[in-house]
């Protein structure tokens, strides 16, 4: 079992601050069959051929244009993937023991696997290594310690690894998903658009607080 796991928005707490973001995404992207992530894995790549991109190209929803967002979204829903998110609402966050930006990224993905844990068994969790390596490498330990602590019959995730995206075509996968999560909550013309394509690949996507 194999698990990707992406964001949208940062982290900051001060939103009288710009661009600090309302909302903070995380989004877990899960595949039960290793098979099924070779054939995601390849059409993505396919796709860059396809589209005329180098091979290196890195698939990013905010630098995309909708057409490319699309015809993404669209090679990938056939496979057999499935995601969890959860749009976490920065408004009045201090007053349920949120101080900080660790802390709130900490607490985010809990959320999410708690959500996705019925379905968790042996799981190798990938996470984007690129950009903020310490709050990756914490969760890292959040989510090991928070492992040893369900004491399951089973583990639920054997490992987790830090990868870079522009490496690893699955992690582009999470951004993209996670991606059209975001702009679904957005005031924008394009709300929708997205999130309908792969909406048979959603689980549970839960705002909080409610």
């Amino acid at each position: 079992m194999l698990v990707f796991i992406d964001e949208s928005g940062d982290t900051g707490l001060k939103l009288d601050c710009k661009p600090t973001s309302p909302l903070f995404i995380v989004t877990l992207v899960l595949f039960e069959d290793h098979d099924q992530s070779v054939q995601a894995d390849q059409r993505i790549q396919a796709l860059k051929t396809t589209l005329g991109a180098r091979k290196e190209f890195e698939f990013h929803f905010s630098k995309l244009k909708p057409a490319w967002r699309q015809r993404f979204l669209h090679e990938v829903a056939p496979c057999e993937f499935f995601y969890f998110s959860v749009v976490l609402d920065k408004a009045g966050l201090t007053a349920h023991g949120i101080h900080s930006p660790a802390e709130l990224y900490r607490y985010t993905c809990g959320l999410v696997f708690e959500c996705a844990k019925p379905y968790l068994r042996n799981a190798l969790v990938v996470l984007d290594g690129q950009g903020s390596e310490l709050l990756r490498r914490e969760l890292s330990s959040y989510l090991r310690h928070k492992i040893q602590a369900d004491g399951a019959a089973h583990s639920l995730i054997h490992k987790v690894k830090l990868q870079d995206s522009h490496k690893n075509n699955l992690l582009q996968l999470a951004d993209m998903v996670c991606g059209a999560i975001a702009r679904s909550f957005s005031d924008k013309e394009d709300a929708s658009d997205y999130r309908k394509i792969i909406s048979h690949r959603e689980m549970q996507v839960t705002r909080w607080p409610k």
